[in-house]
């Protein structure tokens, strides 16, 4: 069972936790809220957008000196799924072993904290609050975006080994001999000086032209991509990352698909997304429910049911 109500909202219902175990005790039951379900946030509700404020994301991202900005992606709801997916599949595997089910939680807060990883592991050892960096990482340089002639293109010459390979293969071994971008260390001091050495080295060449030469030398890059870019890409079409989900009202829709490969259960669309009340006669027939009681239950506006296609 999943319910992702306000704290204390199923415990009204009479379908908490405790209660629902007392029917069945070996059920996985999964609770997901904003903030967590104890505490003194437990009431707050949460949004993606509310929690990559509370979380410190918006402050890590966006340029230095500049307002704090949201990510792109709805990434703080994604990545509470994940950690209830995780927590279930656990607890699943868990109740085959011993037979009992448990509680499990997840928050899109909690997901955020173990996100934020080396930035709270800094900021713990150093006192240093990470902000945000632009296109800059905060331990790594040169790890970054640089314009090119017709576009952008992230480098990521993590190590020192990879920024040697770089400077050889672009011709520029004179920025490996320098003692100010000798070792990663140095680089990230003096990151100031050798970023826009770089900006004009990548402005010399096209987006294209750059892939082909950083991938021939084993040196970690990626074209900056838009939407667009990425639904056409050949590769999101060789994994077959994207379906087509048959709708009774959405001709020709298609999705992402799933991101999980199993070489013994491969994934397929058995449903479309349902619309409003679609599947609730099915669902409470399911549970024992007669079609009267069921009929009974929408007229007292407790459930609704779509009718029709």
């Amino acid at each position: 069972m999943i319910e992702s109500f306000r704290t204390g909202t199923t415990e009204k219902m009479g379908l908490g936790y405790d209660d629902i175990r007392a029917m069945n005790p070996s059920i996985i039951y999964c609770s997901i809220s904003g903030f967590g379900r104890t505490g003194p946030l437990r009431q707050k509700g949460g949004y993606d957008l509310m929690v990559q404020a509370y979380s410190g994301l918006m402050s890590t991202t966006g340029e230095p000196d500049r307002t704090p900005l949201r990510i792109g992606f709805s990434l703080v709801d994604i990545t509470c799924g994940w950690v209830a997916y995780g927590g279930i599949m656990t607890a699943l595997y868990q109740r085959e072993k011993t037979g009992k089910g448990q509680y499990v939680e997840a928050s899109l807060l909690e997901g955020m904290v173990s996100a934020a990883s080396y930035h709270i592991v800094n900021y713990l050892g150093t006192g240093h609050v990470p902000g945000p960096l632009g296109q800059g990482h905060p331990s790594l340089a040169p790890y970054q975006m640089f314009p090119s002639k017709d576009g952008q293109i992230m480098l990521g010459a993590a190590n020192d080994g990879l920024w040697n390979k770089f400077c050889e293969v672009t011709g520029r071994a004179d920025l490996s001999d320098d003692p100010r971008f000798q070792t990663n260390l140095e680089r990230v001091k003096y990151r100031s000086e050798l970023i826009p050495l770089l900006e004009a080295l990548f402005q010399t060449k096209t987006t294209d032209e750059w892939v082909a030469l950083l991938e021939a030398a084993g040196i970690p890059n990626a074209p900056v991509n838009t939407i667009a870019d990425l639904v056409h890409d050949p590769q999101i079409a060789h994994r077959n990352m994207l379906v087509d989900v048959p709708h009774p009202t959405v001709p020709g829709l298609r999705a992402p698909a799933t991101p999980m490969k199993l070489s013994d259960g491969a994934s397929s669309v058995r449903r479309h997304p349902p619309e409003n009340g679609e599947h609730t006669e099915e669902i409470l027939l399911e549970f024992g429910y007669s079609k009267e009681a069921i009929a009974d239950l929408e007229t007292a506006g407790a459930v609704k049911q779509r009718r029709g296609n």
